[in-house]
């Protein structure tokens, strides 16, 4: 991306507040709570939290939100780490919400003693009908005006256990009348007899997300706090706490989150597909999480040009799919060595080919600068083509393989088509060709021209393979938008399994997290489910973009 690019309207804050002393050291923090694995959404955030103190100098610290022990795990911690370093980000210091939760307890218990927060018994719903609505003002709890005292004993009592789970809250008193609902008295501690992840069974009280993040955004002294557009509304609150407690003041910023087509962003989705088994895991190459995209082949650098690409925004926007998959494009075109895997073969024979096998040189990578070297193919005179590649009566301004056409096999040489045969149900089954012995492939004599080239793979030679190819999750642009569950919109044709493609003996050895061209057919890359004679293959992307929606 150019130079020249001008500023988002974060690094305008930024830069305004560095030059007039406002700030002196920038501090951002990336805060994920671990209920789940991170998707592209949040590498739009990692990507601008990391990203802008590696432009202006300070640090960003990696904030565990783990205020609530039903749904977090350290599987979840360990994965949000891996995803992070992966993508070439490193934090300064690893906190957690939890690191805090004595310092917490003390601000809930100063708001109390300064007649700021109270203990209420009401119910759930009670308290929703207390709120009022955004038209009408809010009522008054009958235990909004305990006194103090009343109010330390029965917060003393419920972090010392003495009360069941929901049977009452520690609530601040603010603004019942206030045009912004989350004023209306929120719920700043619950009751949760749970098992923590990091502090086992030392709290059975919570910290709320809006009482914990923006005091442990002041613990850190944390100077520009980036959230996403759902968090507008809770900056008053989160101003709120801060003044009434008098700590480091932090302040919150918003920007538009990630939004893509064809698939949804929605953890709590994305762990339904999970749990209902629709997808293999959380890292199911067609997910958009960062360990499914890994999986699937996408580099870090192609993840990061592409949240350069999409911009900070502060007005929601709906991004396409394919704008994410011309940035993979673009990389591994650049780093990724082109080689030949047949998916649908077919057999083709050169009849007049006598040296029994011969070495041939293929050229790994045209397009990196170093082009990347070269690699030896084994040729003899059986091959494996794509039966896509052979029509019996060949359409107009057909190039590839049909009775009497020529064409050039990839780094070889130039065969004609002479005959063919079918088996009982019609099914071509053996293409036979003869070739120009002076029609090698650079050191070409033959002066026969031919506008088609076809790949291939020797048939005594060819090492085996599984390649599944991936599309587009759902089958509609946006499933969150659609009427129904969205799971209805599932596309069934999302993974294909071929069991047995040929690969050229070069592959036998590649590795995962390096990206390969199958020459004509895509991007792909080795899979983790490979064993030792049983290497697989995910399709990263294709050449080009093909996806049609249906109609």
């Amino acid at each position: 991306m150019s130079e020249e690019k001008s500023l988002n309207f974060i690094e305008e804050l930024i830069e305004n507040d560095l030059s007039s002393g406002k700030t002196k050291t920038l501090v951002t923090r990336f805060p994920p709570e671990p209920n789940g694995y991170l998707h592209i959404g949040h590498a739009k955030a990692i990507c601008l939290n990391f990203g802008l103190t590696q432009k202006y100098g300070g640090y960003t610290n990696l904030r565990f939100d783990d205020t609530n022990p039903v749904t977090e795990k350290t599987e979840y911690v360990d994965s949000q780490q891996a995803d992070i370093q992966w993508l070439g980000f490193q934090w300064k210091n690893e906190l957690y919400a939890s690191d805090y939760f004595d310092q917490l307890h003390s601000f809930a218990v100063k708001l109390i003693e300064d007649g700021l927060a109270y203990v209420d018994h009401s119910t759930a719903e009670e308290i929703a009908t207390q709120k009022g609505t955004p038209t009408e003002p809010g009522t008054p709890s009958a235990y909004r005006e305990r006194t103090v005292d009343e109010n330390l004993a029965l917060f003393a009592s419920m972090k010392n256990g003495e009360f069941a789970d929901g049977t009452c809250t520690l609530r601040a008193k603010i603004d019942l009348s206030s045009s912004n609902m989350l004023m209306r008295d929120p719920i700043i501690y619950r009751i949760k007899h749970a098992h923590h992840h990091r502090t086992g069974d030392a709290w059975c009280i919570y910290p709320m997300y809006d009482f914990a993040h923006g005091q442990s955004d002041s613990i850190e002294n944390i100077t520009h706090s980036i959230c996403t557009l759902e968090y507008v509304s809770h900056r008053e609150l989160y101003d709120w706490f801060i003044e009434k407690l008098g700590i480091f003041p932090s302040k919150q910023y918003e920007f538009a989150r990630l939004n893509l087509t064809y698939t949804v962003m929605s953890k709590r989705k994305l762990m339904q597909l999970v749990n209902e088994n629709m997808v293999s895991g959380w890292d199911d190459p067609r997910m958009p999480t960062i360990s499914g995209l890994r999986r699937r082949g996408y580099t870090p650098e192609s993840i990061k040009e592409f949240c350069e690409r999409i911009g900070i925004a502060k007005r929601e926007n709906l991004i396409e799919l394919s704008l994410l998959e011309f940035c993979i494009r673009e990389d591994l075109n650049k780093r990724a060595t082109r080689v030949m895997a047949v998916l649908d073969p077919i057999k083709l024979i050169i009849t007049n080919y006598t040296k029994g096998e011969e070495i041939l040189i293929g050229e790994n990578n045209p397009e990196a600068e170093d082009k990347g070297g070269t690699r030896e193919i084994p040729f003899s005179n059986e091959l494996w083509i794509e039966r896509e590649d052979f029509m019996e009566e060949p359409a107009k301004k057909w190039f590839r393989l049909a009775p009497g056409a020529t064409v050039r096999l990839k780094h070889a040489y130039i065969v004609k088509c002479e005959d063919f045969k079918k088996d009982q149900n019609g099914n071509i089954t053996e293409i036979h060709c003869t070739y120009i012995p002076e029609s090698k492939s650079g050191e070409d004599t033959s002066g026969i021209n031919v506008k088609g080239t076809i790949h291939w793979v020797s048939a005594k030679h060819a090492e085996t393979a599984e390649v599944r190819l991936y599309d587009r999750l759902f089958t509609v642009e946006s499933p969150d938008s659609e009427e129904g569950d969205f799971k209805e919109y599932l596309n069934p044709d999302s993974m294909q399994v071929i069991k047995q493609a040929y690969i050229e003996p070069y592959l036998a050895n590649a590795e995962q997290g390096i990206g390969y061209q199958f020459i004509r057919k895509g991007y792909f890359s080795v899979d983790k489910d490979s064993k030792p004679g049983n290497i697989i293959f995910n399709r990263t992307v294709g050449l080009k973009e093909a996806w049609k929606p249906k109609a």
